[in-house]
């Protein structure tokens, strides 16, 4: 494995929804790029998950607990004195403080319209959505990328899944048609 340079923040619209945070943390577990977060972004995460998806708080917490444990890299502190100068959506100016400070070079976010390309364009960090950016992960690490893929497909117990199914899961209720399409593209070959 290489050596990570490549910093991303994700915010926690990314990181609630269990399958898409799945692939997201396979990847940077792989480290095919540098995971970044905040403390307010996984309690937003934590929040959310009970409020949104009527998860127990406990299992929240474990949830959360067990990504920072398992990225205790990932966390970037002290950047709240940025907040006032960020200039995108007012409830997600954290979310680029926390960018900013830590020199990410990437936020990946599905609320990319709360990063308007004026807010984001002083601080040279792009903005993507999860299914541009899982697309750039397969482009840049086509088979680190399949291989994840199929080890998420295999620990598929209950129920069992397989490749055509995923696929039609990452476009049905992921919400990832660009990520499916080139991955079904890929499978096809």
């Amino acid at each position: 494995m290489t050596s990570v340079a490549f910093p991303v923040l994700v915010d926690a619209c990314v990181l609630i929804p269990i399958a898409k945070a799945d692939l997201l943390l396979r990847m940077a577990m792989a480290r095919q790029y540098r995971l970044l977060w905040s403390e307010e972004i996984l309690a937003e995460v934590e929040r959310n998950l009970t409020s949104q998806l009527g998860i127990p708080p406990e299992a929240a917490r474990r949830r959360v607990t067990a990504m920072r444990r398992s990225f205790p890299d990932a966390l970037v502190e002290n950047y709240e004195g940025l907040i006032p100068a960020m200039t995108n959506e007012e409830k997600d100016r954290h979310v680029l403080a926390a960018a900013v400070y830590s020199n990410a070079k990437l936020i990946v976010t599905d609320n990319v319209r709360d990063f308007p390309p004026l807010s984001v364009h002083p601080y040279d960090i792009d903005v993507r959505t999860t299914d541009d950016f899982l697309l750039d992960q397969l482009d840049l690490h086509p088979a680190g990328t399949l291989q994840i893929v199929e080890e998420i497909i295999e620990d598929m117990k209950k129920p069992t899944m397989t490749l055509r199914g995923y696929i039609c899961s990452l476009y049905e209720r992921m919400h990832l048609p660009l990520f499916a399409a080139e991955l079904n593209r890929l499978a096809t070959e």
